[in-house]
């Protein structure tokens, strides 16, 4: 499941194409639920890609810089995994 909030955002559509025409201070939220799969690559040369995707084809890409990936790396180390947690094989 894909939910989708924007801010402030206006696009136009013409002759097939999109473009953003609204006021600079726009923002989006985006959230994905019951991922099937999560990847992570490399992208650029600094940067990793983490592409998570759910059964109905909705795709969400982060591109993380190396201080974005080591904050998120510690903050999964960090979790306290009991046992409510569903096991992961």
């Amino acid at each position: 499941m894909l939910t989708l909030d924007l801010e402030n955002f206006v696009v136009e559509f013409e002759a097939g194409s999109l473009k953003t025409v609204g006021t600079p201070d726009t923002s989006a939220t985006v959230k994905l639920y019951h991922l099937d799969s999560v990847e992570a690559r490399a992208f650029g040369d600094e940067r990793v890609k983490v592409a998570a995707e759910d059964g109905e084809g909705n795709t969400v890409e982060m591109a993380l810089a190396p201080e974005d990936l080591r904050s998120l790396a510690a903050d999964l180390r960090d979790l306290d995994l009991d046992d409510e947690w569903p096991t992961v094989e």
